[in-house]
């Protein structure tokens, strides 16, 4: 059994504000915290990563590099750790192997130290580029197993998942519950087994969207888990990560219990206080409380405030619940896939779509690519009806084999692209440019300006479309969709 004082990762600095305030901390107001999380000795900061880099080029007008350079200025002690989507790096499709390569060997160079690899379908051939590339920049490759619950997801199978994770070369593994779905039981039985069969450290990242993640931890320690993710409130929580100081005070007597100095914590609450505030048009009182709705949903923490936002745009704030409702239908016709980025955006696109349509009367592009095995293999069968949909809307079939293996290099085409704008060729612009093309030159021309807060709306806002009639006197919806952040221009017609 592990006696080892239990290590916490803190997360404030990202998957904090991306869970309960759509991503938008800026730098400036996480710089006067750096230094003091640095002196609290955890074993890691989250820093970078997940929805950030999109947040910082799109809505920041910030360069996510010179944000990272700037943390690990302030923090040169701790870890600093990052979230990556394996195959998708941090976008929301396959990426070639040498912009994966090319991007982990970048943020290696700024300092990154622990690349936290995940596939949104936990197939292992979308993770096996980005490990590689860690192992060469000499830095940590923590594999990740995307806990979810479905008909086809066992204990076992996850287990035999961190098997081969460590088989791969990962220096440790992440079960990811980014739904908070995991229960006290089944955490001890996984994290029990996994450290029984693992030479590697065994950590553990949920969400208390479903009041469950604290007394999950608490049971995780008592399986023998190294490591779990905690948060500062009041970004933490709710779907954020149980706080740092709820967690020491919950495993008090514990022979296990970390000391991380209170005093400072409560100087950090008081700084994040107030940038909660600050932040206040992207927060809600909904991602504040448990809501254990979220058991049937499943959607991740990370995505509910952003989500709540792209609805409001679509004026569907009123259809949340029936939105709510068709997420768990859409994820069993596209195989039971896990709900993390990008599945769990492509499944609740899907979902409004099918609310606003109906079922697959409009058919997003993303969704007939995970039909299509474009982002991998999902862990159960597609609906059949949906696939014959999707083969004859699209004139695919599904294609067999690693989807990478489909891409052809970009790399050098994209620095011959960058030079003939007169824009910097670097591997940093590079990546970037790779994944947020337009974003990227807004801000490296320095015309890309810091979005203005939306002030929070008093009733939904009105949809934006407009209604008209073809030829044959069928009525065609002309409607404006944000999707991932991008909009989309689009006519659905009557069939």
């Amino acid at each position: 059994m592990n006696t080892a004082p239990l290590a916490f990762n803190n997360t404030v600095l990202r998957d904090g504000h991306q869970s309960l305030a759509a991503t938008r901390m800026t730098t400036s107001q996480m710089l006067p915290a750096v230094a003091d999380l640095d002196s609290l000795g955890f074993n890691a900061l989250e820093t970078w990563g997940g929805a950030t880099i999109d947040s910082c080029l799109r809505y920041l007008a910030e360069n996510p590099f010179d944000r990272l350079d700037a943390l690990k200025k302030l923090s040169p002690k701790t870890p600093h750790m990052m979230l990556l989507r394996g195959q998708n790096i941090v976008q929301y499709t396959s990426f070639p192997d040498d912009v994966v390569r090319a991007f982990v060997l970048a943020a290696a160079k700024h300092g990154m130290n622990i690349f936290r690899i995940f596939d949104a379908l936990n197939d292992t051939r979308n993770l096996k580029t980005a490990i590689a590339a860690v192992k060469e920049a000499r830095q940590h490759a923590q594999g990740v197993i995307c806990y979810t619950t479905s008909p086809v997801h066992t204990v076992e199978g996850f287990i035999q998942l961190g098997v081969e994770l460590e088989e791969m070369g990962c220096d440790s593994v992440c079960i990811k519950d980014m739904a908070g779905l995991i229960s006290p039981s089944v955490t001890y039985d996984l994290v029990k087994e996994l450290k029984a069969r693992l030479k590697i450290p065994v950590i553990l990242h949920s969400h208390s969207t479903a009041g469950m993640a604290a007394a999950s931890y608490y049971a995780a320690c008592e399986a023998g888990v190294d490591v779990v993710d905690t948060s500062i409130a009041p970004f933490a929580n709710g779907t954020g990560q149980p706080d740092t100081v709820l967690m020491m005070s919950m495993l008090e007597r514990s022979p296990r219990c970390p000391h991380y100095k209170l005093d400072t914590l409560t100087k950090l609450r008081n700084h994040f206080e107030k940038v909660y505030v600050e932040l206040s048009s992207f927060t809600s009182h909904t991602n504040e409380k448990v809501d254990s709705d979220i058991l049937c949903f499943q959607v991740p923490g990370g995505m509910l405030s952003n989500f709540k936002n792209q609805l409001k745009e679509q004026g569907m704030a009123d259809k949340w619940d029936e939105v709510m409702l068709e997420i768990p239908y859409v994820r069993k016709c596209l195989g039971w896939i896990p709900l993390v980025t990008p599945t769990s955006q492509i499944v609740g696109t899907q979902a409004m779509l099918n609310v606003k349509f109906g079922r697959w009367k409009m058919i997003s592009q993303p969704a007939m690519d995970v039909v299509l095995g474009k982002y991998g293999r999902p862990p159960g069968p597609v609906d059949v009806n949906l696939l014959e949909e999707v083969k004859k809307k699209s004139g695919h079939f599904p294609i067999e084999g690693r989807p990478a293996d489909l891409l052809e290099p970009r790399m050098e085409k994209i620095k011959e692209e960058l030079a003939s704008k007169n824009l910097p060729s670097t591997d940093e612009a590079a990546v970037l440019y790779a994944m947020f093309p337009i974003e990227t030159e807004r801000v490296l021309t320095g015309k890309a300006t810091p979005e203005k807060p939306p002030a929070k709306p008093s009733s939904p806002p009105a949809a934006s479309s407009s209604t008209s009639t073809d030829g044959h006197g069928k009525k065609a919806h002309n409607l404006v969709l944000t999707i991932n952040g991008a909009k989309h221009e689009v006519t659905v017609e009557e069939v």
